[in-house]
């Protein structure tokens, strides 16, 4: 399948950002978006890692408001003087605004504030590129290896007096990740005791890795008698169908009937799985809401929120043991004549999905004595009813 490129909106930027910032992966921030993952890369690359500030208008500068006043009173003839009395400004302001974009007979608001925004795009130098002094001594101990927090620490320490030669750790970082800057080379990252390519914040890393850490889980050791034995309806058993990088849809088969229910999922992050789980899950009728037996992947990390909006036990599985979810198991393996290894599941929809399930659930089986999984589920919950 040919790659599709695809120009981000700001909102879409945006939301990048935001997730790389969670902790996603590029592979799976391309899946949530849309696009390929090279797009996602240029965006990180060209940031080194680290979120471009949102760009804003000092106070100081004239609004879009007072320039279409100050083009209104130009038209009817009135000095700059007058002009800057009404608008509470100094007279020099509406001077230079009128000479900077083509004077009285030229003026227009729109265009002038249009233009003025880009040229406020100069970047503001960085203090490692302007202090050579300052700069020369962070290369040196940073190619001693020294961390950056130790540089601005023994900066401080050496030069108590010297304001110049002082300069924050994350200063140094973003010198060296952000190539913008001009400041350090970024080969100097090598000296770096992890030497990553892309910069992210040990508090935002730290952020990231806690939602997805499996805590306070319920072994399937405890899970009840009546599901070990499938005599009655309402165990499932869960997991995530992965196709091409950052794509997955998920998949729940019911033990008693190994009937089968099929979700798509723009991406494999804990809230969104969740999420996604718990509304398909809250659409059954109460006979089929008994337990859910999903193994150690960190997309069920929010296994608690689950289970407060279901009301519905999560077991987890022991490690590296997919044979403890042989039916779910079993019918990825079925899924897989639809859904091959590696194909884009992105542009899957929920419609294809319910087909497939439907497929396999009106398909007569063995293990059932040749029953389908939906006569067999039908009659488990008459009898229940």
């Amino acid at each position: 399948m040919a790659r599709q490129y695809k120009t981000l909106s700001p909102q879409d930027v945006a939301t990048l950002w935001s997730r790389w910032q969670q902790g996603e992966t590029a592979v799976e921030i391309s899946g949530l978006l849309g696009c390929d993952k090279s797009t996602v890369t240029w965006h990180i690359d060209r940031a080194g890692g680290l979120r471009p500030r949102e760009r804003h208008r000092a106070k100081r500068t004239l609004t879009l408001t007072e320039r279409e006043e100050i083009s209104r009173n130009v038209a009817a003839g009135e000095s700059a003087r007058a002009i800057a009395r009404q608008l509470g400004r100094d007279p020099s302001t509406i001077s230079r605004e009128l000479r900077r974009h083509g004077g009285r007979a030229q003026y227009r608001a729109g265009v002038a504030d249009a233009a003025a925004w880009i040229r406020a795009r100069r970047p503001k130098p960085c203090r490692l590129a302007q202090h050579r002094r300052l700069r020369r001594d962070v290369e040196r101990k940073l190619r001693a290896d020294w961390a950056p927090q130790q540089i601005a620490q023994w900066l401080q320490a050496t030069f108590p007096d010297d304001p110049t030669m002082h300069v924050s750790h994350e200063t140094i970082y973003q010198a060296l990740y952000v190539q913008a800057r001009g400041a350090l080379k970024r080969a100097l990252i090598a000296h770096l005791r992890r030497g990553q390519r892309y910069r992210r914040p040990r508090a935002a890393a730290r952020a990231a890795r806690g939602p997805g850490q499996l805590v306070d889980i319920v072994r399937i050791a405890e899970r009840p008698p009546s599901a070990d034995s499938r005599a009655v309806p309402g165990h499932w058993e869960g997991d995530l169908l992965l196709g091409k990088r950052g794509t997955q849809i998920a998949t729940l088969v019911e033990r008693h009937s190994r009937f089968v229910l099929l979700e798509r999922l723009p991406s494999r992050d804990s809230p969104t799985v969740v999420a996604a789980l718990a509304r398909r899950i809250q659409r059954l009728p109460r006979s089929l809401k008994q337990s859910l037996t999903w193994d150690r992947g960190k997309e069920m990390a929010q296994h608690k929120q689950f289970t407060v909006t279901t009301d519905v036990q999560v077991y987890f599985c022991d490690p590296q043991s997919p044979w403890q979810r042989g039916s779910n198991e079993n019918t990825n393996g079925l899924l897989r004549q639809y859904f091959p290894k590696g194909m884009d599941l992105r542009h899957v929809t929920q419609r294809q999905l319910n087909v497939v399930a439907n497929k396999l659930n009106t398909r007569p089986r063995q293990t059932l004595n040749w029953k389908t999984p939906a006569e067999v589920l039908n009659e488990a919950v008459a009898s229940t009813s």
